[in-house]
């Protein structure tokens, strides 16, 4: 193994047992950073104090041309600079050679969504099993109550809802924790679920949602929930694109971006506003409202 692969992993280390980060977060860096060290043993480079700014450029300019987007090029420029960061930390280079470098642009693409209606339709489960309808059911209005993520979703623990209170405790990106709230028909949903459950967990299992065999959901599991509801219904719909409805919905109705954002969880407003939308309709009433100028006054 060179010293390039040996400082990959090393980093990637850093990220799992120092940062924290999830394993879904963890498996995007290791795939960036081998696309990245693939054009290195090309350049027979082994050390990352040999890369420099040429390298890179010419890295993304292959990628570029065998097909790869201007948003996955962005997402592996940003684990380089991660990385080039705990080099220097490390001492292993003293700047980062990616400094000044930017992706090529591509188009932003608003996220999937289904209006009040269609997200109501979705949500009504109908199964012969009352172990499934029950469980799904509870699922779909938790995560759709709450903006969870679906890896939030599959972390829950019994401890972490508070029915006296409304509210659920999510563990997000970075191990960071939020409180959010939860409403009527989720919590509802919960504790008929949980009547179930009971008959099914194992013994001192921690999490919200078990399988029949009584161990905790994985994620992949409940995407197969939502491939099995997305045909009942007619129409695709995943973990994600319900997060969005949530949170466009919560933003047409509140036009708040910054309570929306502590919702989702999101570090920077920029990604609030790549995650949700409003129509024009909602922003002209918002602007005649809120705008001196653009009030008329009384004769």
């Amino acid at each position: 193994m060179n010293n390039l692969l040996l400082q990959s992993q090393s980093f990637c280390d850093y990220l799992q047992q120092v940062r924290q980060v999830s394993p879904h977060t963890l498996s995007n860096y290791r795939r960036d950073l081998d696309k990245f060290i693939h054009y290195c043993d090309s350049q027979s480079l082994e050390n990352i104090s040999a890369v420099n700014a040429h390298h890179i450029r010419q890295c993304i300019a292959q990628l570029h041309r065998q097909g790869l987007s201007g948003r996955s090029i962005q997402r592996l420029l940003s684990a380089l600079r991660s990385w080039f960061r705990f080099a220097i930390k490390e001492q292993w280079i003293k700047q980062d050679p990616s400094a000044g470098i930017s992706a090529p642009k591509s188009p932003k693409p608003l996220p999937k969504t289904m209006d009040v209606d269609q997200t109501a339709d979705f949500m009504s489960v109908d199964h012969e099993d009352c172990f499934y309808e029950t469980r799904d059911g509870a699922i779909l209005e938790t995560m759709y109550s709450s903006g969870l993520r679906l890896a939030e979703l599959t972390d829950l623990d019994l401890g972490n809802i508070d029915f006296s209170a409304g509210t659920v405790l999510a563990r997000g990106k970075g191990n960071k924790q939020r409180l959010l709230p939860l409403g009527k028909i989720a919590l509802n949903a919960i504790k008929q679920w949980l009547s179930q459950r009971k008959l099914f967990a194992e013994q001192d299992e921690p999490a919200v949602f078990i399988s029949k065999k009584g161990q905790r959901l994985k994620p992949r599991s409940i995407q197969a929930r939502f491939n099995r509801q997305s045909l009942a219904k007619g129409h695709p719909v995943n973990p994600h694109m319900l997060r969005h409805s949530f949170a466009s919905h919560m933003l047409e109705s509140s036009g708040d971006l910054r309570a929306v954002q502590e919702l989702l969880g999101h570090a920077n407003i920029s990604t609030t506003q790549v995650y949700t939308h409003l129509d024009f309709q909602h922003l002209a009433k918002v602007y005649d409202n809120a705008h001196p100028r653009a009030q008329k006054k009384d004769d």
